[in-house]
């Protein structure tokens, strides 16, 4: 895949490892009724716990098993191929050797008796199916996003990958197929923004058509009994990402179904994640993801532009650089928010030991860039804001999550440093939502306040025009207040 993508699909290719892992997490807490599920008017919420002992916002074999799929994809790497195979199944083994607390039985009787290399593996998944004719787990579908970043755009790759990546442990044509119909759904979304899992039936079993129009004329619910099976998990994650209204609102349909929970979620997530991008994935929940191998949100960005990119980065290096040489000379001061004195503005430079306890970042971050000492990685959030016309896919959306977030470590006690590159455009831009959110102002009288304080404050016009929608999302918001007490 060529490396100059547009910013706009690079976000949605993003959302398909951060909206699968999203959905993973959320659902660990419900999985196959290990606590009960949301009532009426209740949302789910991440609470760990769940059939494996998890930590609040820690993802479950769903993600770790689709992130040794993304390293090897982040690499460059060929998916049909049987070197890149190998180092899939690799990954498979040491997440397996780690000792997870939750696996699908048929992964478990797969991975434990594999020897070294796809070919073994592939060997007694196919010895597993002969002798019991059952290998149509859900188990392979969880973790099929990358497949499709690995090949945007080209179907014949999509459609032989998929295949090859689920026959490592689920030889069941069933499995195949169902991870042949979400990959070039996913790519689809990705190129396109569009949800359409017919676009690949010609590629397997008539049979599917059947299954695909009982998922869109039933609620997620109907499948909950047998979601197990890979029918069942892909007819619940498509049922609930047809009624969707928006990425949050898919998963939450995903989880509050019930059965298994965190896996139908996250196949849903994955795909409205493709749609509705990584900065649909609000920050409250990105802040809490993390798991094997050692991953946060911000890595799962990283592994999904990589992988879209075919392994190569931008012109700067980036996400690979240590440092983005434009940034150099950045402005290293601050001035506080004139309506919150705990919140500090400034430029890419100002990120340093002790200016502040969290950290929200509205641009691309070098490799050394992403941590700083003092400071825990749930409160450094990384936002995707692009300072451009036309290059974000949901303004309103990103400035309110933006806010937020801010609110969000104001409230937990966090002084926040936020920033852009130089302080121009996005800074103020987000200083102004959050202002208007504290003091119950007009945006534009928020956004006054912030320029005549930042003394290289240039804000972008199209950001602006997003601000007065950002905040009518703020105040529809649970629990966000608006002005003072």
């Amino acid at each position: 895949m060529s490396a100059r993508l547009r910013s706009r699909t690079l976000d949605r290719a993003a959302g398909v490892l951060l909206g699968g892992a999203a959905g993973d997490a959320l659902g660990v807490a419900y999985e196959y009724g290990s606590r009960a599920l949301p009532g009426p008017g209740e949302r789910p919420q991440m609470l760990g716990g769940g059939l494996g002992g998890f930590a609040p916002g820690e993802w479950s074999d769903d993600t770790a098993m689709a992130c040794a799929v993304a390293e090897v994809a982040a690499g460059g790497a060929d998916l049909r191929s049987e070197a890149a195979l190998d180092r899939v199944a690799a990954g498979f083994l040491r997440w397996y050797a780690s000792g997870p607390t939750d696996i699908g039985v048929q992964t478990r009787r797969v991975l434990g008796a594999a020897g070294t290399g796809a070919a073994a593996m592939r060997a007694v998944a196919a010895d597993l199916h002969a002798r019991t004719g059952r290998t149509a787990g859900n188990g392979s579908l969880m973790r099929t996003g990358p497949v499709a970043l690995a090949h945007l755009g080209d179907t014949a790759a999509i459609v032989d990958a998929a295949r090859a990546v689920s026959a490592l442990t689920h030889h069941d044509p069933q499995a195949g197929d169902a991870c042949v119909l979400w990959s070039l759904a996913i790519d689809r979304a990705v190129r396109t923004g569009e949800l359409d899992l017919r676009a690949g039936l010609g590629h397997v079993d008539p049979t599917w058509v059947a299954w695909i129009d009982e998922a869109e004329a039933a609620e997620p619910g109907a499948f909950a009994e047998r979601n197990g099976w890979v029918v069942a998990a892909l007819q619940g994650a498509w049922s609930a990402a047809v009624r969707a209204a928006g990425f949050v609102d898919g998963v939450e349909r995903a989880v509050v179904e019930g059965g298994d929970t965190d896996t139908v979620a996250a196949i849903a997530g994955a795909l409205l994640g493709a749609a509705y991008g990584g900065s649909a994935v609000p920050a409250r929940w990105r802040r809490m993801l993390a798991g094997w191998p050692g991953l946060r949100a911000a890595d799962l960005t990283r592994l999904a532009v990589l992988a879209a990119r075919g392994g190569r980065t931008d012109p700067e290096g980036w996400p690979l650089a240590a440092t983005i040489p434009s940034y150099r000379g950045a402005w290293t001061g601050t001035v506080a928010h004139p309506d919150d004195p705990g919140v500090l503005l400034g430029a890419v430079g100002s990120r340093r030991p002790g200016v502040a306890d969290a950290i929200v970042s509205l641009c691309r971050l070098g490799a050394a860039q992403t941590t700083l000492d003092g400071i825990a990685a749930r409160d450094t959030v990384e936002v995707w804001l692009v300072d451009a016309d036309d290059a974000n896919l949901d303004v309103p959306g990103v400035l309110a999550d933006a806010a937020s977030a801010v609110a969000d470590l104001r409230r937990e006690g966090r002084t926040v440093l936020l920033h852009c590159v130089h302080a121009q455009s996005r800074t103020p831009v987000v200083a102004a939502a959050y202002g208007a959110l504290v003091t119950g102002d007009a945006p534009a009288a928020a956004l006054a306040r912030v320029v005549a304080v930042l003394p290289s404050a240039r804000p972008r016009v199209s950001l602006v025009a997003g601000l007065d929608a950002a905040l009518d999302r703020l105040r529809s918001q649970p629990g966000q207040r608006v002005g003072h007490d």
